[in-house]
């Protein structure tokens, strides 16, 4: 076998999702709001005085950066004050995964999430060496907290992954979940809420980041990739007791977070305000979207995310090459039958329903 890759990696294809030059892409996530000339400004501004000593390694322990997202999280959490010692950053939330993996998971060593759940969880796994186990979501994509318990108790696992919201459902977990799976994992592991889509969660929803000083076990994981329209920047962080944060320290690559990463994600959360104003929007466009979609008779989860997952279809591939045909993208993942996709702005999300209902005529 040439190369001679681990085998468990032979002829695996590499993560991605599609993409395509078509007028309406729904399909990633991302905002579709970009950044203001304002932000814009201060980034270029902030980037070329980086550029200055680029011949120096970058501040490696992100003091500023640090200090920065803990004051951030207190804005989007006020009953929580953070030390910037709990706050950790790194090139997206998949490489702080990854760091955590590496710090808690391993050989001889077990990761449990619950699908249907994020596809990269179990690559993480792989990646470090991690025994990965999937328990099973309820119809409704919610959990079953006496069945999630009793896998916990069983396997007893370093590592226990919760998106919330999760993807690609969008459904939220109530603390009860979160709390009691702290206490069924003890000390023997950890809890880590993925809160990519945290900032989009509907009114009433709590963030996991509340319960941070009652499990010093839990780690909570946001992105600026999403509610800050910062996808091209690959700004992830986490939130968690400092000794987690210590621990993920260890196994980090020397300077792996760039001077000029650093110098982006803090002139974008100095446009904090503008960069999330259009949050509420968006909230708003997928409320609006998640009635349109059952007003047409389609099945669609509960979303406290910038996306819907909505079906059900007999052949789902057949919708998706129809909406795209019709120049708009979204995404074929989750359980078999159903389809994702992303909010957009108002004239994309018409695009959207246009070609659905079209292609659902044709298929009548």
């Amino acid at each position: 076998m040439w190369p001679p890759i681990r085998p468990e990696l032979a002829g695996i294809e590499p993560y991605g999702a599609p993409q395509l030059d078509v007028p309406v892409q729904l399909n990633v996530n991302e905002n579709p709001y970009g950044p203001s000339e304002d932000c814009l400004c201060d980034i270029a501004a902030s980037v070329a005085q980086a550029a200055v000593d680029l011949n120096r390694y970058p501040d490696r322990e992100l003091v500023e950066l640090r200090a920065g997202l803990a004051d951030y999280l207190h804005r989007d959490v006020p009953s929580v004050r953070v030390d910037p010692a709990q706050v950790w950053a790194a090139n997206g939330s998949n490489e702080v995964m990854q760091q955590l993996l590496q710090a808690f998971g391993g050989p001889g060593r077990t990761v449990i999430s619950f699908a249907p759940t994020y596809s990269m969880y179990p690559e993480y796994a792989r990646n470090t060496h991690t025994e990965w186990v999937a328990g099973a979501r309820e119809a409704d994509f919610s959990l079953d907290l006496d069945k999630a318990r009793a896998l916990v108790e069983e396997v007893r696992p370093s590592v226990v992954l919760l998106p919330s919201p999760n993807n690609p459902t969008g459904t939220a977990l109530p603390p009860a979940a979160i709390r009691a799976l702290c206490e069924a994992v003890g000390d023997e592991g950890i809890v880590v809420v993925d809160e990519a889509y945290g900032e989009f969660r509907r009114t009433g929803t709590p963030s996991a980041i509340e319960m941070l000083g009652d499990h010093r076990n839990l780690v909570v994981t946001r992105t600026m990739s999403k509610a800050f329209a910062a996808a091209g920047l690959r700004l992830g962080y986490l939130v968690a007791d400092r000794a987690i944060c210590d621990a993920v320290r260890v196994v980090r690559l020397p300077y792996h977070l760039s001077a000029v990463s650093q110098a982006t994600a803090l002139a974008a959360l100095r446009h904090a305000d503008e960069l999330l104003a259009n949050v509420d929007a968006l909230r708003a466009e997928r409320d609006r979207l998640v009635s349109w979609l059952r007003a047409e008779g389609y099945e669609v989860a509960d979303s406290d995310a910038n996306y819907c997952l909505f079906g059900r279809f007999a052949d789902r591939h057949a919708v998706w090459q129809g909406l795209l045909d019709r120049g708009v993208l979204i995404r074929e993942t989750g359980p078999e039958g159903w389809l994702r996709v992303s909010v957009g702005t108002p004239d994309e999300m018409a695009a959207f329903k246009a070609a659905l209902t079209e292609v659902k005529g044709e298929r009548a």
